[in-house]
């Protein structure tokens, strides 16, 4: 494995994702979990789904931003919408994912190229390649 450049750190306590608690050690993070309305919980909270899709659309921003300045390709207006799914099978839970990868200022085939170097460069997506399902997809306003 290569060189640490950094390690976030983050506890839960309480119930989890009933109406647990979730905390970063530098205090920067400090969240309330509860089970969505939409899925039948008291809502209130967030929950792990949308703390690794807001993680995910943040890292893979962040990655598309570095494939286009290595390319020299100037991207504006960008923004990276992650979508985490969780399910209930007869095998327990799992969970699916979608990119949503918006841009101005370059082609159609352009973006389609860079969103999947980002998707080939970010962490978050080569940390879960090939143990879930992950599409992605570029639009240009």
């Amino acid at each position: 494995m290569s060189e640490s450049t950094y390690t976030g750190i983050a506890t839960s306590t309480g119930d989890g994702r009933s109406g647990g608690r979730a905390v970063t050690d530098d205090g920067q993070l400090d969240l309330t979990l509860a089970v969505p309305a939409a899925a039948g919980g008291p809502g209130g909270g967030t929950n792990p789904e949308q703390l690794f899709a807001a993680g995910w659309s943040s890292c893979f921003h962040s990655a598309l931003k570095f494939v286009a300045a290595q390319r020299k390709i100037p991207v504006t207006d960008s923004a990276v919408i992650a979508e985490v799914t969780l399910h209930q099978g007869a095998d327990g839970f799992s969970l699916s994912a979608a990119l949503h990868v918006e841009m101005s200022g370059v082609s159609q085939e352009t973006a389609d190229e860079l969103a999947a170097a980002a998707h080939r460069t970010c962490p978050y997506s080569k940390a879960v390649s090939g143990t879930i399902p992950v599409t992605v997809d570029a639009t240009v306003a």
